[in-house]
């Protein structure tokens, strides 16, 4: 019995693994392709959308503190939309991702502001920062794909302030994979966006292999942010959802492609130490 035990626990670490290193390896190759998403997300209205929300949901919890006086984490930065908005807001940001190709175009993209970000590549599940380290942790859509979200949740709390922020903006990706009803809503927004000319960010890249991983991480059969709130709840954090925040955030583009999966906000207070 306890070799069976030990077997199946090394069984789960090797999956957990090969999902990381496939997450790596599928990120590498879109680096360039995703970096030219957030490059548009800078050249339009989304840049100040996006930081105008930032702003607000930090200076709402923290209405007297100078913004350089906070210091900020971004986890999973990709090519660097974030980073870049925090900074422009006078954040001291540090910004981390699992892909080095990834960390580069960030780098590019933030320009004469990426000698102000320090940029790191790190896995999210496990932070290399000394605990209480940051007033604010922040990260978009990146959980969804994690091995052990619970377990990056746990860090995130960790590395926070007593009286820290969490800001999570995710969705519920690849429920589709689990769920006729999603399904066939996918399938009607992969419709919706055909007939009216709009480019999917649903097609092409390789898409099928993140499926093939995304079938094999826990979040893409779990209904959030029902779940979010339960395990920060457990780990002693206020927290509460805005469901309804995609409506202010997403281009009229992105409201089409994304109909059947809506942006929600997971917003997490550490009241304790």
């Amino acid at each position: 019995m306890g070799a069976g035990y030990c077997y199946m626990w090394e069984t789960i670490a090797m999956r957990n693994k090969t999902i990381l290193e496939e997450n790596r390896a599928y990120w590498t190759g879109r680096a360039a392709g995703y970096s030219e998403v957030n490059r548009l997300e800078l050249a339009t209205i989304q840049r100040e959308r996006w930081r105008s929300c930032l702003r607000e949901e930090v200076a709402r919890h923290f209405p007297s503190c100078p913004a350089e006086e906070l210091q900020v984490l971004e986890v999973g930065t990709g090519p660097g939309f974030f980073a870049i908005l925090l900074r422009e807001s006078g954040y001291s940001v540090t910004a981390i991702d699992l892909t080095p190709a990834m960390l580069e175009e960030a780098k590019k993209n933030a320009g004469a502001l990426s000698g102000g970000i320090c940029f790191m590549e790190m896995n999210a599940e496990a932070l290399t920062f000394p605990d209480q380290s940051f007033d604010v942790v922040i990260s978009r859509n990146l959980t969804w794909n994690l091995p052990h979200p619970e377990r990056a949740y746990a860090e995130w709390t960790r590395v926070l302030k007593p009286g820290g922020l969490l800001l999570n903006f995710d969705a519920n990706w690849y429920a589709y994979l689990f769920d006729e009803s999603a399904q066939a809503a996918f399938e009607r927004d992969r419709a919706n966006s055909a007939a009216r000319g709009v480019w999917d960010q649903n097609v092409g890249e390789n898409f099928d292999v993140m499926e093939d991983i995304a079938r094999r991480v826990p979040l893409s059969a779990i209904r959030r942010p029902a779940w979010d709130l339960e395990v920060l709840g457990n780990l002693g954090l206020e927290a509460e959802a805005d469901e309804e925040i995609w409506r202010k955030l997403w281009s009229a583009e992105e409201k089409l492609n994304f109909a059947s999966t809506p942006l929600f906000l997971v917003r997490a207070l550490k009241t304790s130490p």
